[in-house]
């Protein structure tokens, strides 16, 4: 008696197992397609906008080396916390 039952319930859980990894795998295997597919995406619009960009300073390059100067000097103001070198020396 104590086999057969200990065997019945060795088979469900075996079975149980079995039904767990698989729901896991096909979880696993539709989030990793959604991440393959998010990355596409990403991949598109970061070629687009690189392609815009290059278009936008070719057309403009002025303008371009202009902004370029401007987040430059906001970026070291920013760093330094707008003080000069003659107040560092003080």
């Amino acid at each position: 008696m104590r086999n057969e039952a200990g065997d019945i319930v060795q088979d469900s859980a075996e079975e149980t197992v079995q039904e767990w990894r698989a729901k896991a795998k096909a979880v696993g295997s539709a989030a990793w397609d959604a991440t393959r597919a998010t990355y596409q995406q990403l991949q598109d619009k970061t070629i687009e906008y690189s392609k815009l960009t290059d278009r936008a300073i070719r057309e403009k390059p002025y303008v371009a080396v202009g902004i370029a100067f401007g987040v430059g000097m906001l970026i070291g103001l920013l760093a330094t916390g707008g003080k000069s070198s003659e107040e560092e020396e003080d």
